[in-house]
């Protein structure tokens, strides 16, 4: 049974590539396989590796072979895979070229990374009917939750309360404290350390208070709120939301 989408990243920037692997180096359902530097190695990749690739994010600009060529290769040797294109170039040609080739989406950098994780979901939709659809359907429900909420999917904080609330959602009340269990582990996860992990949650925490949904703030934490609209504690965030999360597992497989 297939338990993740698998992609593949080809791009000549290696900060979006280190950037790209790290937000999705917790993620439950998608997995980056490989990451490539140049058009010709990532032809290569593919071609030795099509039947372990699901989705794969490329630029069209690359070294020693553009995406374009890659994409007439693929369709030459009947190579049929989902292919989102993330680039800073904004060319009517190019786009009509790309919708020859049935691209599924087209993003212009700099990307949002939460756009991104939704559009892999979306594009390997087809194939979650064979996988474990209740971590996928946890895993859409805290991004959702993070989105509407206003945290922003490129600061630190945003990994560390994904991390944090599957950590009290898998534990429940045997996490007693928020210091000595839940920031260590994130922390050694991401090879940090606990006061950073705390501080990076407490400041997406303030981030969202400003730019987040007030009615569903008002919906999730409206019994820890009085009328000034004071913040919860980095602690009753996450067990807030991780609480949340398992009402709509309740709801969704009872």
């Amino acid at each position: 049974m297939k338990s993740s989408i698998n992609v593949l990243v080809i791009d000549n920037n290696e900060s979006i590539i280190n950037e790209m692997k790290k937000y999705f180096s917790s993620h439950e359902v998608i997995k980056v396989v490989a990451c490539v530097n140049n058009g010709e190695d990532g032809l290569q990749y593919i071609i030795n590796n099509k039947d372990d690739i699901d989705v794969i994010v490329m630029d069209v600009i690359l070294a020693k072979m553009d995406g374009l060529f890659i994409l007439s290769e693929l369709e030459k040797r009947r190579i049929k895979k989902n292919i989102i294109i993330t680039t800073s170039l904004k060319d009517d040609n190019i786009l009509d070229e790309l919708n020859r080739y049935g691209i599924g989406y087209y993003m212009l950098k700099p990307i949002s990374y939460l756009n991104l994780e939704r559009r892999i979901i979306a594009l390997d939709k087809n194939s979650l009917k064979n996988r474990d659809n209740k971590i996928f359907s946890q895993e859409a429900v805290i991004t959702d939750l993070l989105h509407d909420l206003g945290v922003p999917s490129n600061i630190r904080g945003y990994q560390y309360i994904r991390e944090g609330i599957q950590i009290f959602y898998r534990n429940g009340n045997a996490i007693s404290y928020i210091t000595k269990d839940v920031y260590p582990e994130i922390a050694k996860k991401f090879n940090t350390t606990a006061t950073r992990v705390e501080r990076a949650i407490r400041h997406a925490i303030e981030v969202s208070w400003n730019r987040g949904d007030l009615d569903l703030m008002n919906d999730i934490f409206g019994n820890s709120l009085n009328v000034n609209r004071d913040k919860p504690t980095n602690s009753e965030f996450l067990t807030t939301l991780a609480d949340r999360l398992k009402v709509n597992s309740k709801l969704v497989y009872n």
